[in-house]
């Protein structure tokens, strides 16, 4: 497997920062939070999750879907309605009215660094939880519309958890749970990750795709208990 020893550094945004370290053993689920297919597999993941971490570890990652020159409005998609109501029909997934308002508007900025850093800073205060914090996040922004680069709306996620809001800031303000996105972004790419969700079952150095998008909880547990015998 190829995530970074536990010793190792990197050099990222300008600080050093620990690079993203996974379980020896896990599942480890790549997404973006600004990814319409990824809300759709978010219900799933979770069920999934919940009949499994006595199993196995599960971990997530953030692959990066908007970055760079791709982090504009979300009018400079004209895809994303047509694509949402697939999902929807798919999926089940129900897209907000306060989303819907900001689909509109078409101002809103979707930049996967700041949505990563986000994930980043909640995985550090409970890595126990980090599937729900996916969950989470993406109902912040389909759901209710919020922009996942603000820090209030990260605060106010960990603080209807019962975390401290403050802790979430300085992570955020100080560069390393930016750091800590970029990373993860690395990692994706070394894992082979290049749409979302994916999902892995990674033991060692052998990394193996699990089903992710419209499969069935049942499917899921039986192709996990494959991997785990």
């Amino acid at each position: 497997m190829l995530p970074a020893r536990k010793d190792e550094k990197q050099m990222l945004s300008g600080g050093i920062v620990q690079a993203t370290v996974l379980p020896a053993r896990c599942v480890v689920y790549v997404m973006d939070a600004y990814c319409g297919w990824c809300w759709g597999f978010s219900a799933r993941i979770v069920e999934f999750e919940a009949a499994s971490r006595h199993r196995v570890p599960f971990a997530a990652i953030s692959g990066g879907l908007f970055t760079g020159q791709r982090a504009r409005p979300i009018s400079a998609y004209p895809h994303i309605p047509g694509a949402n109501a697939r999902i929807a029909r798919l999926t089940g997934a129900h897209f907000g009215e306060a989303y819907q308002r900001v689909l509109e508007e078409g101002k809103l900025v979707m930049n996967s660094s700041d949505a990563g850093a986000a994930l980043a800073a909640l995985r550090d205060l409970a890595p126990q939880k980090t599937i729900h914090w996916t969950r989470q996040l993406q109902e912040a922004f389909y759901e209710r519309g919020q922009s996942l680069s603000e820090p209030a709306t990260i605060g106010g996620i960990a603080a209807a958890e019962g975390f401290d809001a403050a802790e979430v800031l300085r992570r955020l303000q100080d560069g390393s749970a930016l750091g800590q996105a970029a990373s993860d972004f690395a990692l994706a790419r070394q894992l082979g990750a290049s749409t979302y969700p994916t999902l892995l079952f990674a033991d060692g150095h052998k990394v193996q795709s699990l089903p992710a998008t419209g499969t069935a909880l049942e499917v899921l547990n039986e192709r996990l208990d494959a991997v785990l015998a």
